[in-house]
């Protein structure tokens, strides 16, 4: 499942999907991957947990439950459970949980401060105007997967829309050195999904 594809977009693939999208609002495919994703190392999950990851109605989780047991991605656990599957863990990207939550903690305190310092030095090229962790480290949990790392920048005193081959291989240059060795973040560009689900704001105080 493509990121860059909504879920309403693949059904177009399976018509026999098209019921159980009513009244849902059009949802990346990438952010419901992102829940499947955070789901490694548990047994079950349910609908409600979705939800408040999402920030969704249950009643639309339960329809992106649907869509991803057609795919594959999920299957029923029984008494309204559900489990992510080999196919689903794949497609999400998900990882063994390997680090402590407190190790991830302190990587993104660390990254906060190296944003709040690239934002102050006027002799950065860019300037971070968005920046959100998301990832299973919000939950309690003793071992976690590394944190997923959404920024967006600008440009200083250029304009912001110009977007060339060497422009992105710049932009994708500094997010690389932004997100250092170690593996404990992942960093990358900033879609606006990232904020809509359950996230920490690097930027706010």
């Amino acid at each position: 499942m493509s990121s860059k594809r909504t879920l309403k977009a693949r059904t177009k693939e399976r018509p026999d999907t098209a019921a159980v999208l009513a009244g849902l609002r059009s949802m990346p495919a990438a952010e419901a991957l992102s829940f499947l994703r955070d789901t490694r190392g548990l047994t079950t999950w349910t609908a409600r947990d979705m939800a408040d990851s999402l920030k969704i109605s249950v009643a639309d989780a339960k329809h992106v439950i649907a869509i991803l047991e057609l795919q594959g991605y999920v299957k029923p656990a029984g008494s309204g459970e559900w489990m992510t599957t080999l196919s689903g863990e794949g497609a999400s990207g998900s990882k063994p949980p390997r680090y402590t939550r407190k190790r991830v903690e302190r990587a993104l305190a660390e990254l906060r401060s190296r944003i709040a310092e690239i934002n102050r030095d006027s002799r950065v090229p860019y300037e971070i105007i968005e920046a959100v962790a998301f990832g299973d480290f919000q939950n309690d949990r003793p071992h976690v997967q590394n944190a997923e790392v959404g920024i967006q920048l600008v440009r200083r005193g250029a304009d912001a829309a110009a977007e060339s081959a060497k422009e992105q291989k710049a932009r994708q240059a500094f997010l690389e050195r932004l997100q250092g060795k170690g593996g404990v973040v992942c960093v990358r560009p900033y879609k606006r999904w990232m904020s809509e689900r359950t996230h920490a704001d690097l930027l706010s105080d």
